[in-house]
C-alpha cells in the first residue's frame, strides 16, 4: 500500500470512523431508487421526495400501478424527472413481476433493471449488504484524481480498479462511503478546506486552491 492511501485511510478514519449513507430508506427496494434518483442529484434533493413517494405509494405494487405524470411531478426537483419516474415505475413492475418484491444480489441482473448501472449497483450492495465494492461517483473520482490515486484521464471504471487494488477487500464498502462524504464536506469540487489538510502534499491541485 502506498504512503498516500496509508495517509488517506488513516485521515478518513479520523474524520468518518462510522460513516452512513445519506439517502434515507427504509428497505431494499427503497435504497435502490433512491440511489437511482441521486443520478446527478443531490442526497438532500432525493431526501425532499423519496418520503412523499413511499407514503404516497406505500408497496411495490402501487407503485407498479402510479400514474407517470404524478410521479414526475412528485421527483421534478432531482431533475431528469421524466427519465426518472419512468425507471421508478419499470423497476418496480420487474421487482413484482419476477423477484417477489425483494431486490435480488446478482450485480448482471440488476445492471438490467431501468437506470441502474455499475455505480448504482456498488452503492446498493455495499450499504444494503454489506458485499465489498467500491462506487465512484463524482466525489470518489474527484479526490482520487487530486490525491494522485488515478490519473487525470481515467473512467470512473478505470479509478475503481484502481482503487480496488489499493485498498484492502474489507474496507470497500466503508472506503466508499468515507470517500463520499471527505468529497462532500471536505475536498469539495469549489472551495477545498485544503489548508488543514494532512494530505495536500500529495495533491495534484494543491497550489491552485492554497494561492
Amino acid at each position: 500500500m502506498t504512503i498516500v492511501m496509508n495517509k488517506l485511510l488513516e485521515y478518513l478514519e479520523y474524520l468518518f470512523p462510522y460513516p452512513k449513507c445519506e439517502l434515507i430508506y427504509q428497505n431494499d427496494y427503497q435504497l435502490l431508487m433512491a440511489i437511482v434518483l441521486s443520478a446527478q442529484s443531490t442526497d438532500k434533493r432525493v431526501n425532499s421526495v423519496t418520503p412523499i413517494i413511499f407514503s404516497k405509494y406505500k408497496t411495490l405494487e402501487e407503485l407498479k400501478l402510479a400514474d407517470l405524470s404524478d410521479l414526475e411531478q412528485i421527483i421534478r426537483p432531482v431533475g431528469s424527472f421524466r427519465k426518472k419516474a419512468a425507471f421508478l415505475k419499470g423497476i418496480a413492475t420487474i421487482l413484482v413481476d419476477e423477484f417477489g418484491g425483494v431486490v435480488p444480489t446478482d450485480r448482471e441482473v440488476l445492471e438490467r433493471f431501468p437506470g441502474v448501472g455499475r455505480k448504482t449497483v456498488n452503492v446498493f450492495l455495499g450499504e444494503f449488504y454489506g458485499i465489498p465494492a467500491i462506487a465512484v461517483d463524482t466525489h470518489v473520482e474527484r479526490v482520487s484524481k487530486r490525491l494522485k490515486l488515478a490519473y487525470s484521464n481515467d473512467s470512473v471504471f478505470d479509478v475503481e480498479r484502481k482503487l480496488m487494488k489499493k485498498v484492502p477487500k474489507e474496507r470497500w464498502a466503508k472506503f466508499h462511503l468515507q470517500m463520499v462524504l471527505f468529497g462532500r464536506y471536505y475536498c469539495k469540487a469549489v472551495k477545498p478546506l485544503c489548508k488543514d489538510c494532512p494530505l495536500k502534499d500529495f495533491c495534484r491541485e494543491k497550489k491552485k486552491n492554497l494561492d
